[in-house]
């Protein structure tokens, strides 16, 4: 039987994190994640990685509801510093103006520099799942529309936020009908059968979700959506006060990201200097 807990979507909740307003969320994610791009600063990533796991902790979201995801971006994460590393193995060492061999090619240096990256990703990940499982698809078109995005492409963004979940659904029931006729895509069969099977049951998903988006599309058309330049969105909700306090700590961080350019002198924090 297909286990709805470990579908990736939004799931209604009481935490404070779902009554912030969209836009403040979706401007905070926004304004936290550029910060965190741009600044390799330690410290201030150590510290904000800290903070979103923290905020993802409180939010009452159940680890069943991301283990899949969050494992397929560990893998990720890791294969990316791998290739980083194998194709400039001594940036790390020309860009701190130093080099302390451990051994062969490593230095730590580098080790240093590819530990920045991988913070980077605890301090954006986080966020990112945070905003998708928190974020009510129509109010986040609502707060598109409200920051100048067309009615028309917020509405797509809602769409496509509203069939994460199934087609998530989809792909469970076509493996479960293939387990039924006899197709082993458990864990217990080898690795590259099982993806090559995996990967087969691509084709039969994507003629589904055609066949969901052409229903819609005719629906909308039926109704003369897009006929006019503007429209109103029943789930459109004002600012309140913990909505502008949100704002105020996305503001901050960019203004201490900002100010370690001048202690830093530059993006990049030295300890080997």
């Amino acid at each position: 039987m297909n286990d709805s807990s470990q579908i990736i979507g939004y799931k209604p909740g009481n935490t404070f994190i779902y009554k912030i307003n969209t836009t403040a969320k979706m401007l905070f994610f926004i304004l936290v994640t550029v910060a965190c791009m741009i600044s390799y600063d330690t410290k201030f990533l150590v510290a904000i990685s800290i903070f979103s796991l923290v905020l993802f902790k409180i939010s009452d979201i159940k680890w069943k509801q991301i283990s899949f995801v969050m494992k397929f971006i560990v893998v990720f994460s890791l294969l990316n510093l791998l290739v980083v590393f194998l194709f400039d193995p001594s940036y790390g060492a020309r860009l701190y103006g130093s080099k302390t061999v451990i051994f062969g090619f490593l230095t730590w240096e580098e080790l240093f520099y590819l530990f920045n990256l991988a913070l980077k990703y605890f301090c954006t990940v986080p966020l990112a799942l945070l905003f998708l499982l928190t974020t009510n698809p129509s109010q986040f078109a609502s707060s598109l529309n409200s920051l100048g995005v067309s009615y028309r492409i917020s509405y797509a963004v809602s769409l496509a936020l509203r069939y994460i979940p199934d087609v998530q659904n989809d792909f469970n029931n076509i493996k479960i009908s293939q387990q039924a006729r006899g197709i082993d895509l458990s864990s217990k069969g080898n690795l590259i059968t099982r993806i090559k099977k995996n990967v087969q049951l691509i084709l039969p998903l994507i003629f589904s979700s055609l066949e969901r988006i052409e229903k819609v599309s005719t629906a909308m058309e039926l109704r003369r959506f897009g006929s006019r330049k503007k429209r109103t969105w029943y789930s459109y909700k004002p600012f309140k006060r913990n909505d502008y306090l949100v704002l105020g700590l996305a503001v901050l961080i960019v203004l201490i990201t900002i100010s370690l350019f001048w202690v830093n002198n530059g993006r990049f924090y030295n300890p080997f200097v």
